[in-house]
């Protein structure tokens, strides 16, 4: 299995995350190793010979993705006897001909504590864990977004990752048995803030498959009860005109794409 490395000065999630989108395009699995903070030369030179041992052990040169602003670290980096490519190099210098100045690198200023939207990340996490599963009705007024829908059907991982990503404030309110009962309606405390409110959806089969994992051969998790709650739920979504996404398909970070598309809502970090 051919190996990619992820090396930076900072935390690597820049060369991880442009290193992981080239290689998702090949049909072929990589055997992977992220190495942030290589802050030093020597712990350069270590890296170094990490590659080279993997490039013996196997024969194949590795592949090596990295971004340093240390331009002195770069450089040791850069006579790995694998395959480099410093991402930074790639766009920085045509970047400074398009905007007619030089760059200022500076460690750290993409991933920490100190770029402009960090608290408003952090509040956001805060508000999205104070409001998982309808737990404090009365701050829905600060909310940016209220997902809604039945139990299972991705609103807290989707709300916590709108909010640690983005910034915005997501509150989620499941639609339990107790709302349905014999025909669901929407509830006052959300048809005040009905113009917040995006719903979530799945299909029957994933989610049996999800219920059945927590809680195997309960009601809750029958087949006939998921497709009672997801019909009436959907049925909702169409008469209150409430925009909804089915997330059978899509994973957390394509969910939360989709829905900051469909609302036009403003994202807090770049």
């Amino acid at each position: 299995m051919r190996r990619a490395f992820y090396i930076s000065d900072g935390t690597a999630i820049t060369s991880e995350v442009f290193g992981h989108a080239l290689l998702s395009l090949f049909p072929v699995e990589f055997e992977h190793t992220t190495v942030p903070f290589v802050e030093t030369e020597q712990h350069a030179r270590e890296v170094i010979s990490q590659i080279k041992k993997s490039y013996e052990k196997t024969g194949e040169r590795p592949l090596v993705f990295y971004t340093m602003v240390n331009a002195d670290i770069g450089r040791i980096i850069s006579s790995s006897p694998g395959i480099n490519y410093n991402f930074l190099d790639q766009f920085v210098v045509p970047l400074e001909k398009v905007i007619g100045i030089p760059s200022k690198p500076k460690k750290h200023r993409t991933h920490s504590m100190h770029e402009k939207t960090y608290d408003i990340r952090i509040e956001a996490v805060n508000y999205a864990l104070a409001n998982d599963d309808g737990s404090n009705l009365k701050d829905f007024q600060e909310a940016d977004i209220i997902l809604v829908g039945v139990s299972r059907s991705g609103k807290t991982p989707t709300s916590l990752y709108l909010a640690l990503q983005y910034g915005i404030k997501a509150a989620n309110y499941p639609f339990t048995e107790e709302d349905i009962g014999d025909i669901l309606k929407l509830p006052p405390v959300l048809r005040r803030f009905k113009q917040k409110l995006f719903g979530l959806t799945i299909s029957a089969e994933r989610l049996h498959a999800i219920r059945s994992e927590r809680r195997a051969n309960s009601r809750y998790a029958s087949m006939p009860q998921c497709r009672m709650e997801l019909r009436e739920v959907e049925n909702l979504y169409r008469k209150e005109k409430i925009p909804f996404l089915n997330s059978t398909k899509y994973s957390v970070e394509e969910i939360s794409a989709k829905i900051l598309a469909q609302t036009g809502l403003k994202r807090k970090k770049y």
